[in-house]
């Protein structure tokens, strides 16, 4: 069922730049006392942030600018070669803190503009990131509640089948560039948390082997570009 889409627009838009499609979807998740909240904020011209659709804990969805139009979601970051992620992107925030799991009926309905998002503009399943991916060491959400494999189950993202690996630091940082992080002398503990974040909420410690299995697996899979140390 497709849900109702409420058009409550935001000033805060522009052109996307050098006239491309968008490519990417962003997931964010709002860290607002309510879904309103942050609706009325992404819709405030001195905000001077906005975002595609934002998604209540009740499902109620609002589009606050067309899909055509670059919001001002995603700030600063990088995936892969793209760096001006606004331009390339469309971002959905999900009422959430970042402390409590997300309820079905957002998740459902998040499923089920995902998959008409990635549908209208080919956007591959591995082209849709968290903020936490992009805005690496400034930002964590949609956080560690939220379920992604579960969108990979359904075509929407990806997740790591299980699978072994020794643990090779230079092969798993080739491996992260390859998937599409930022990786820089500067940014390897940043990369890391996110990896964690989004696919091991629950390790911590220094990098492990489990670590390495995941992002083999992922790169192998799914690379934004080919890894140096792959043959």
């Amino acid at each position: 069922m497709t849900p109702e889409t409420i058009w409550h627009p935001s000033p805060n838009f522009g052109d996307r730049r050098g006239s491309v499609a968008p490519d990417m979807v962003v997931l964010h998740y709002t860290a607002m006392t309510s879904a309103e909240a942050a609706r009325d904020w992404l819709c405030a011209p001195e905000s001077e942030v906005s975002c595609h659709y934002v998604i209540a804990e009740d499902g109620r969805l609002w589009q606050l600018v067309q899909e055509a139009d670059r919001a001002w979601h995603a700030g600063r970051g990088c995936w892969g070669a793209v760096g001006d992620i606004n331009s390339h992107s469309i971002g959905i925030e999900l009422a959430n803190t970042g402390f409590h799991p997300f309820p079905e009926p957002q998740m459902a309905v998040l499923e089920t503009v995902l998959a008409g998002i990635t549908a209208r503009w080919s956007i591959t399943p591995r082209r849709v990131v968290g903020h936490s991916d992009t805005a690496l060491g400034r930002k964590t959400d949609p956080g560690g509640r939220f379920d992604w494999r579960r969108l990979a189950l359904r075509g929407l993202s990806v997740w790591p089948e299980q699978t072994e690996c020794a643990l090779d630091e230079p092969r798993f940082w080739a491996d992260c560039t390859a998937f599409g992080y930022e990786v820089t002398p500067q940014t390897k503990e940043d990369v890391l948390n996110a990896i964690r974040l989004r696919f091991r909420p629950w390790a911590k410690g220094p990098l492990g082997a489990d670590d390495c299995a995941v992002m083999a697996d992922l790169a192998d899979r799914f690379p934004c570009r080919r890894s140096p140390l792959r043959a």
